[in-house]
């Protein structure tokens, strides 16, 4: 089993910038290529960022070059990032951490708002 736990959500005004991370455990030898979803109120849940297992990346149109995503092995652990910037109000959603085929994380809340 893999465990998914994301952190780094919060509050922040138009223009300003998060960092979201994901710390997989377990089974992480069973782990390929990863990424961050986000789902807002009454909207189906949609890919925002993603890095294949041999290091390619895909972005959502709206969050290229604003976002950007990383991912680094460790001994135990794989910790997946997103960085966000220039933040718009449209970005506020629950942010989830996905390691195929269907692993996730809680979720962690970004509210993008002044």
């Amino acid at each position: 089993q893999v465990q998914l736990v994301e952190s780094g959500g919060g509050l922040v005004q138009p223009g300003g910038s998060l960092r979201l991370s994901c710390a997989a455990s377990g089974s992480i030898f069973s782990i390929r290529g990863m990424g961050w979803y986000r789902q807002a109120p009454g909207k189906q849940r949609e890919l925002v960022a993603a890095i294949t297992s041999v290091g390619s990346f895909n972005y959502a149109d709206s969050v290229k070059g604003r976002f950007t995503i990383s991912r680094h092995n460790a001994k135990d652990t794989v910790y997946l990032q997103l960085n966000m910037t220039t933040l718009k109000p449209e970005d506020t959603a629950v942010y989830y951490c996905n390691a195929p085929p269907g692993r996730w994380g809680q979720g962690t809340q970004v509210t993008v708002s002044s």
